[in-house]
């Protein structure tokens, strides 16, 4: 009884991975703006109903993984450990995700990242989930029962305002250093010291705040 829900799943899973495999190649191949959904289809061989039910935007054919992107500094700061300060929790993830050279912070290899690149309609949608991943953190860095008028109520937005741009230049020099040819390796090498100086401003920027 609780085998088929759970193979129905798996099975769910594997058509979505299978869909915006097909389409990621399509993409790079072809750029963003001249694939159609039809030719997603056709290559992931499912009707083309299947491919918007899985991804009502196309765009998220691309940035497949934008609700771990949006809400990741949001549930780092959630998760973090009892006494730990908001941004060194923060910290503590960048540096570790940077280690990982993971997606979520810029890693996605020269051929994604140019594909992004040369695309306006994923550049505005990048543009809109680091908003959104902005205003998430800004909830949870708030405190519930503050007035909405007050400077309780305004200091996390300023926060997560700071904090989330400077989330947003690390996650360029990462693509740039990508665009220039630089390794993987490369890359993590120079992000260390800079991000040692954008966290070193930001605590500063902080020191008075809870964060």
């Amino acid at each position: 009884m609780t085998t088929e829900p759970g193979l129905r799943e798996s099975k769910k899973q594997e058509t979505r991975q299978l869909i915006s495999d097909c389409a990621t190649r399509l993409f790079i191949e072809q750029g963003f703006e001249q694939t159609t959904i039809a030719e997603i289809a056709t290559a992931a061989r499912v009707a083309k109903k299947t491919v918007t039910n899985y991804f009502p935007r196309k765009e998220d054919l691309a940035l497949d993984h934008h609700e771990l992107f949006t809400g990741g500094l949001a549930r780092t700061v959630a998760d973090r450990s009892p006494g730990e300060a908001p941004l060194a929790a923060l910290e503590r993830a960048f540096r570790a995700t940077l280690a990982e050279h993971s997606p979520v912070v810029g890693f996605t290899g020269p051929q994604f990242a140019r594909m992004v690149t040369d695309s306006p309609t994923l550049t505005a949608r990048l543009r809109e989930l680091h908003d959104l991943r902005e205003e998430t953190l800004a909830s949870a860095l708030a405190d519930p029962g503050a007035d909405t008028g007050s400077d309780a109520a305004f200091a996390p937005r300023a926060a997560a305002a700071l904090i989330a741009a400077a989330d947003r230049l690390l996650f360029r020099r990462i693509q740039e250093l990508t665009l220039a040819g630089r390794t993987d390796d490369e890359i993590e090498a120079a992000l260390t010291p800079e991000a040692d100086q954008v966290f070193a401003l930001l605590a500063a920027a902080l020191a008075d705040s809870a964060t």
